[in-house]
């Protein structure tokens, strides 16, 4: 099978890391020759392990500042935590600070552990999803820096107008999944985002819309000399990678995906297949099954405490296998 031309940015983790570390890390990402940022938007981590969860907007506009590599959320919730109105603000200047083309929107239908703080009801996820478009309907139009007024089914604005504005509107790529989100992201993104390298989700998207879009994949990876404490460190700080079906949309508290994790042993890390340890090759083959799934863009996060020993792996030991 032959690989598309596939860019590899770095994943910076909000939940694992505070805003001081991410700032650092984009600078070492981008000395390492990565070539661009995806930045997760939490307002929980996932579980007290990872035990962070900064501001997304206000670390953004540090990266701004401390790299010239372009920035992508990954992925914000814009329907229950944060009115699209307060994103569409949100992204608009975060688009200003970053210049000209250096700031997409990632999207997503969200999850309770992040959206139920405001006490509302986590809706199905049909309903979600229909949040999730008619929220960005109204970011894309806000984003025209025309005066706004929209009543919807889901969201009211009354006479918002975003001063500051791109010259150009942000692109807004969609998260998903399941086909129906998949299928919805085909329909309204800019491009498709997504966490497995699922050849058929990146196809289904083609079919449904998207065209030549570009499909970008997220890819969490341990480097570590030893290879079972990579594995261990998996286990121990991001068991909810393993968790089966709908839980890690619904279970509302980090609490709660501890109770669930108890569940996930290293035999789940091990037979994932996920890249643990310091083998090159096993990095590369990771990366270029996104490569072999039709994906433009693949964005890497280490899991674990070697973050220098990450960056100096990859500047000269995997970048180099891919971009040769």
């Amino acid at each position: 099978m032959t690989h598309r031309a596939m860019t590899v940015g770095y994943f910076l983790a909000c939940e694992d890391h505070g805003p001081r570390e991410l700032v650092e890390q984009a600078r070492m990402a981008e000395q390492a020759g990565f070539t661009s940022l995806w930045i997760s938007d939490h307002y929980h981590p996932w579980n007290n392990t990872q035990g962070h969860s900064p501001f997304v907007w206000s670390v953004i506009g540090a990266l701004a500042e401390a790299t010239s590599l372009p920035v992508e959320t990954a992925v914000t919730c814009p329907t229950l935590r944060t009115h699209p109105a307060v994103v569409a603000h949100a992204a608009a200047t975060c688009a200003v600070m970053l210049g000209a083309d250096r700031f997409r929107l990632g999207v997503g239908s969200g999850e309770a552990l992040n959206e139920h703080i405001l006490g509302k009801a986590w809706p199905e996820a049909p309903v979600r999803l229909e949040m999730l478009e008619e929220a960005v309907g109204v970011i894309r139009q806000l984003m025209s820096g025309d005066q706004v007024s929209h009543r919807g089914r889901h969201y009211t604005v009354e006479n918002a107008r975003l001063y500051d504005v791109p010259s150009e509107p942000v692109p807004i790529d969609v998260s998903g999944f399941g086909p129906a989100a998949v299928e919805l992201a085909a329909r309204i993104g800019d491009g498709f985002i997504t966490m497995d390298p699922d050849e058929e989700s990146v196809a289904r998207f083609r079919r449904g819309g998207g065209g030549q879009k570009p499909a970008l994949g997220g890819l969490k990876v341990c480097y570590d000399t030893d290879r079972a404490a990579a594995v261990k460190t998996v286990r121990d700080r991001w068991p909810n990678m393993f968790l089966p079906g709908e839980l890690n949309q619904v279970l509302p508290t980090p609490a709660h995906f501890e109770q669930a994790s108890q569940l996930v042993t290293r035999q789940h890390v091990l037979d994932a297949g996920m890249a643990c340890g310091d083998d090159p090759d096993e990095h590369v083959s990771n990366l270029k099954a996104y490569a072999d799934a039709g994906f433009d863009a693949v964005n890497v996060s280490q899991i674990g405490p070697d973050i220098r020993g990450f960056f100096d792996f990859y500047r000269t030991k995997v970048l180099p296998q891919l971009t040769s």
